[in-house]
């Protein structure tokens, strides 16, 4: 277990948090760049266009959009119903079988043709990551998300109005982890962009080596180091 004032899963730390929102930068230029032209990290945008084509009278352009927030929809639903039951029968924890299912799919996905119907891709990285973010909630204690930026840039802001006004707590140490994470994100597009350009649909492949060293991570805190702690939930849910 990792933290210092306080014991915190393996799945809950720090490192975890960042190598997954590495991950999700990756995801979001992989879609962006060669599946579509879409993110489909969050469901923002998704509902904008779904209120756009409404507005205008497309109506099954609109109901199109309800593909990929379904999608979503199911990925919040399942992580939410399978975390115990995991746990009880394949004594791993859910957050480790997630990701062996996210490297499943993401290797799946790189074998789609290039002329595969792009909806393919974003549905299964629709569905993905809505459960990572379901699953993954606070990094040591500090409420995170593993599949966008715009809270982080949120609470960087919090933190740092606090600091400035002098309120009491860590504050910058706070601002410090949420800049970590766009930083990280930045770089996981950053590299998918380049890979994209050079490997077109099976860039996605690239995520594997982050995928599998977070899995390795947490295979070994469930059957090891964490054994005992099988049953424990991590903070936030």
């Amino acid at each position: 277990m990792t933290g210092n004032n306080e014991n915190y899963l393996e799945c809950e730390s720090s490192r975890v948090f960042k190598i997954l929102m590495l991950v999700a930068g990756f995801y979001g230029a992989y879609t962006y760049s060669v599946r579509g032209g879409v993110f489909c990290n969050a469901q923002t945008a998704n509902f904008v266009l779904f209120a756009m084509a409404l507005g205008k009278g497309e109506i099954t352009g609109g109901i199109y959009y309800l593909i990929p927030m379904s999608a979503y929809l199911l990925g919040a639903i399942v992580s939410e119903i399978l975390p115990k039951p995991v746990k009880k029968k394949y004594f791993i924890r859910w957050d480790t079988l997630l990701i062996l299912i996210e490297i499943a799919a993401v290797i799946l996905l790189g074998f789609l043709p290039e002329s595969a119907p792009h909806q393919i891709s974003q549905v299964a990285i629709n569905f993905i990551c809505s459960m990572q973010y379901n699953t993954f909630r606070q990094a040591e204690g500090i409420p995170m998300a593993t599949t966008f930026c715009t809270n982080h840039l949120r609470q960087t802001g919090i933190a740092l109005a606090k600091a400035i006004t002098g309120k009491e707590g860590k504050n910058m140490e706070r601002a410090l982890e949420h800049i970590k994470m766009i930083g990280v994100f930045v770089i996981g597009g950053i590299v998918s962009a380049f890979l994209c350009t050079l490997f077109k649909g099976r860039a996605i492949w690239g995520a594997l080596i982050p995928l599998l060293i977070v899995f390795i991570d947490l295979l070994y805190a469930d059957l090891k180091t964490e054994r005992e702690y099988i049953e424990a939930k991590p903070h936030g849910h």
